[in-house]
């Protein structure tokens, strides 16, 4: 472990060979543990009737969860110096992380903060640090820096507020929660105004990869589930059907995920790269929620359910829709040809109908191996 401390200088978005640090993936386990607990909330909502009321739970839980890996990781990207102090704070905002999570369940039920409150306030501390420390150490994006640290510490006062002046059952409670939301998203874009954050293109592609690898492995866990019911003397073919029905999505999303490279994120623009950024978590909350429907569809099989099977599908094939239409929206929508370019949104049309249809998960994943096909034959035309 590093001993020395160092300033803290700004990074060369050019340098070259510029990859995840085992910090960083260090940060990421956090994030699978939360990921992880507020799918398996949604997932057994579903299974007992209650999913479209917990669904506005999870996406706010989620956005939340994914808006603390995003702050770190555009910092990281344009700050990490690796030093031991950097390391410090960089824990000192995954204490808080572990805290959070360990309330994620109970708060995606409820929205009832209590405990988690103190695990994000404990981020934010090191949060504010860091930028702080970028801020003395960096005068060419002081401004930048400081605003940042601002704008994250009002964000928290607000939160705070909310927790305090109004309780999770109350009718505006989530309207309010939205707004100072919608407060966290409108920081970076005021904090980059000052001056633009050196973040490394290669580094950034590589860790929401590796992100989106993280949320389709919760899927897997889902998968790997329904498998282990086999060697529970339950070999019935609507669970096999289900479980190899699986691993095709699966497969397939991963497939359309990393089929192109990202060579339309520049750094020299910044609002292509905000929707990249921001947009992503389209992609992440819709590949959780495939792992909470897929678990929901093991639930009926193995009869454990209070909801049928159409219904269960549905809740695989829309956040299936949901996924393509991301990609759609932060990648495909910026290519040339029709296929690179509309196949995705054509598709997502498909698969909704699917969803409302209740066609099984069988069907999704055979337009989804159609679907993959085709586009990634427009990849490979457009590379000839």
């Amino acid at each position: 472990m590093p001993t020395g401390i160092r300033p803290l200088i700004a990074r060369d978005p050019r340098e070259g060979h510029r990859a995840a640090t085992q910090l960083e993936l260090f940060f990421d386990l956090v994030s699978v543990v939360a990921i992880a607990s507020v799918t398996v909330t949604l997932h057994h909502a579903i299974s007992e009737g209650h999913g479209p009321e917990m669904l506005l739970n999870f996406i706010a839980l989620f956005a939340v969860i994914w808006w603390a890996w995003m702050n770190f990781t555009w910092f990281a990207s344009a700050f990490d110096n690796g030093d031991a102090l950097f390391i410090l704070l960089t824990m000192v905002v995954m204490s808080g992380a572990a805290v959070f999570a360990g309330g994620v369940e109970s708060i995606t039920t409820s929205l009832d903060f209590s405990y988690a409150l103190v695990g994000w306030i404990i981020m934010r501390i090191g949060m504010i640090a860091l930028w702080l420390r970028a801020a003395r150490s960096n005068p060419d994006y002081r401004r930048s820096a400081v605003r940042y640290a601002i704008g994250i510490a009002v964000a928290q006062a607000l939160w705070i507020a909310l927790y305090f002046a109004m309780p999770p059952n109350h009718a505006a409670f989530l309207a309010v929660f939205a707004a100072i939301f919608v407060v966290e998203l409108a920081v970076p874009v005021w904090a980059e105004r000052a001056r633009e954050t050196p973040w490394h293109r290669h580094h950034l592609i590589e860790r929401y990869g590796l992100l989106n690898i993280i949320v389709l492995g919760e899927v897997v866990v889902s998968i790997s589930l329904m498998f282990g019911h086999l060697y529970e003397g339950q070999a019935e073919a609507p669970l096999i059907f289900a479980a190899v029905s699986g691993l095709v999505i699966v497969f397939a999303l991963w497939w359309l995920y990393f089929l192109e490279s990202e060579d339309h994120l520049e750094t020299s623009e910044f609002r292509r790269a905000i929707v990249w950024g921001y947009g992503h978590v389209i992609v992440f909350a819709a590949g959780a929620l495939v792992a909470a429907g897929l678990g929901a569809v093991m639930d009926v099989v193995t009869h454990h359910s209070e909801i049928d099977a159409s219904t269960a599908s549905g809740w695989v094939a829309g956040p299936v829709a949901l996924y393509l239409f991301g990609l759609w929206f932060i990648r495909d929508r910026f290519r040339e040809g029709l296929l690179r370019q509309h196949l995705l949104l054509a598709g997502t049309a498909v698969v909704a109908i699917l969803a409302f249809a209740g066609a099984p998960v069988s069907v999704t994943a055979v337009a989804l191996v159609l679907l993959t096909a085709m586009r990634a034959a427009g990849t490979a035309r457009a590379s000839d």
